[in-house]
């Protein structure tokens, strides 16, 4: 984990000290920040491999302060609630959170989580060519555009991940949980909204495009990108 570097948000300092110990000693870099505010002018200064984002900040809160992230970023992000109601992980889900944990918490299973998501974002080959193209559309994951008749359709970084998974394999079925596993990147036990949310939004851009292709509910089972034989 040589070189990577952790940016922590959390206004309870004894947690921050907490992390940083951890993750120190398990060869991360650090640095700490305790209002939301400052996490994003933080972010810019520090480029961060990795975000652990608190959800009750001073001066903007953790939500914010991930939608900023996401305009500009794909970097990692694993909020921590001490809520831990369905409502918040489905909320950061939605917003482009990769991973969650609950207060109170261990700290080595923080670090644990860091790692496989960490690992997961390096498995991304850059110079793999993540295009595919069906009539009228391109779905372009090296830059996340999204292409109708070659005019981008502003779409979120999640949004962009679903519609490329489902259309990378056309007519193949899969459940709410397979896509919360494979394009979340975790098993995410609970109400699986959050990709019922995101499908509707992708059909609200891509209804009426073509009757070559569509993004199909499969009644009790999940959602599948349906491509005409």
């Amino acid at each position: 984990m040589e070189n990577e570097k952790i940016l922590i948000v959390d206004d309870d300092q004894n947690i921050c000290e907490l992390l940083r110990l951890y993750a120190e000693k398990e060869g991360f870099s650090v640095a700490i920040v305790n209002d939301g505010k400052s996490a994003v002018n933080c972010f810019d200064v520090e480029q961060p491999s990795l975000i652990l984002l608190d959800i009750m900040l001073p001066e903007m809160d953790g939500w914010q302060v991930c939608r900023e992230i996401r305009k500009k970023s794909n970097c990692p992000i694993i909020m921590i609630t001490a809520k831990g109601e369905t409502f918040d992980k489905v909320l950061g889900l939605e917003l482009g959170a990769d991973d969650y944990v609950v207060k109170p918490f261990e700290a080595k299973e923080v670090i644990a989580r860091i790692k496989a998501v960490l690992r997961r974002s390096s498995k991304q080959d850059p110079n793999e060519k993540k295009v595919v193209a069906f009539d009228r559309l391109t779905i372009n994951l090296n830059n996340y555009e999204l292409k109708v008749d070659g005019k981008q359709i502003d779409t979120p970084p999640k949004e962009m991940e679903l519609i490329y998974h489902l259309a990378s394999n056309p007519n193949r079925v899969f459940s709410r949980d397979q896509l919360l596993d494979e394009v979340w990147g975790f098993n995410y036990y609970g109400d699986s909204r959050t990709v019922d949310v995101h499908v509707k939004r992708l059909r609200e851009k891509l209804e009426g495009v073509s009757d070559q292709w569509s993004l199909k509910t499969v009644w009790g089972v999940g959602y599948k990108f349906e491509v005409k034989q």
